[in-house]
């Protein structure tokens, strides 16, 4: 057994891989992973951009396609086969799991992040595009997110709900979750065990602008305070979790076969070097959750993780944290409207110069 399984297995959490390349999914790599304990995978814009820029295995393909459609087009496709070829692999995990795991995240475009209908048409789109049960598109934790959340669930799409940078806006998501599985069930539908769902919570972001904040007041209690913000709010999302999938409501749906939407851990890795390269791993373990893990974070987990169950040690001391930045006149809410947009925005630019360089290199063929 390895720590990854183990994590799984004695943890109760699923590390997933946060990242897609076409080569290891055509070499073998991405099965290994998998046979190591990985079980799901996540993308966005910027992954795919690293790795379309990155390699020449998509070009014979991107020439085929160049024939019939647009640069824009061509990116869709492109990245519709790396996603279906990652769910192949990952499919006996998905079986194995009865539906829990076995996923790979595919996000709609960054421009439709304020755009309710938009999110709802294009992840439609995807999910008649790319075949499979174990397909999870991705749409931002927007406002405008949130009405399609709710729509897609009830239309049966599984969904994983990302850039969550804030309480208030998880909140939300689980709301959206369930209404659009009571929608669901209202509709007629009786079964609805084909639905899965995620709510990807940003980390260590968190840290790093909280903790800029931090050093700039100063005092010997600020500069004390930094790297504890975000492992003492994922803590307590942890509690709301648990509070929202208990209880009368829940109940009526998990009869009809609902499966819990899961806190998913993302920006697990340690953006501060004088930080544990694990601190957002080892201190976010428990039952029913995700954790999202880059090459490097993966690779240290395997070698040195520690599987413990630390997400609920102490969610008291987790909510006094976060009461104690307001006397440091630290807004959590300031905080989090500004890591949505600054996440928006790097992902549309990931987005637009992959389109730009695709158009280029379209001229030249």
């Amino acid at each position: 057994m390895t720590l990854l399984n183990d994590l799984y297995n004695e943890g109760g959490q699923s590390p997933w891989l946060d990242n897609l390349r076409r080569d290891w999914i055509e070499d073998g790599q991405l099965a290994s992973l998998v046979k190591r304990g990985v079980r799901g995978v996540t993308s966005n814009p910027t992954i795919f951009a690293k790795a379309i820029s990155g390699s020449t295995r998509y070009d014979e393909q991107f020439r085929l396609l160049m024939t019939k459609m647009s640069p824009s087009e061509a990116y869709w496709e492109l990245v519709a086969t790396d996603i279906a070829g990652a769910m192949d692999v990952l499919l006996p995990v998905f079986t194995n799991s009865n539906g829990t795991d076995g996923y790979v995240s595919v996000e709609v475009a960054p421009s439709l992040a304020h755009d309710a209908a938009g999110t709802i048409d294009a992840a439609r789109k995807l999910r008649s595009r790319i075949e499979g049960p174990n397909l999870m598109v991705k749409v931002p934790g927007t406002e405008a997110g949130l009405i399609a959340l709710r729509q897609l669930v009830a239309d049966g799409l599984s969904i994983n709900v990302t850039l969550l940078f804030s309480i208030d806006r998880y909140d939300g998501v689980v709301e959206a979750y369930l209404s659009g599985l009571e929608d669901r069930l209202a509709s007629g539908v009786k079964d609805l065990s084909s639905v899965a769902g995620v709510a990807s919570f940003f980390v260590s972001r968190v840290d790093s602008s909280i903790d800029a904040l931090l050093s700039a007041n100063a005092t010997p209690a600020a500069l004390a305070a930094r790297g504890k913000a975000a492992v003492a709010q994922a803590q307590v999302v942890y509690q709301h979790f648990t509070t929202a999938f208990h209880g009368p409501r829940w109940e009526r749906l998990h009869q009809a076969g609902a499966q819990v939407q899961r806190p998913l851990w993302a920006s697990t890795s340690t953006k501060d070097p004088s930080y544990p390269d694990l601190l957002y791993v080892d201190s976010l373990i428990g039952p029913e959750t995700v954790n999202t893990l880059p090459d490097a974070t993966l690779e240290a987990f395997a070698d040195h993780g520690t599987v413990a169950r630390t997400i609920d040690l102490d969610p008291e001391a987790a909510q006094q944290q976060l009461n104690d930045l307001a006397s440091f006149n630290i807004s959590l809410g300031d905080v989090a409207a500004t890591l949505e947009r600054d996440g928006l925005a790097s992902f549309a630019q990931s987005f637009d110069e992959l389109l730009v360089e695709l158009e280029t290199k379209a001229a030249s063929l």
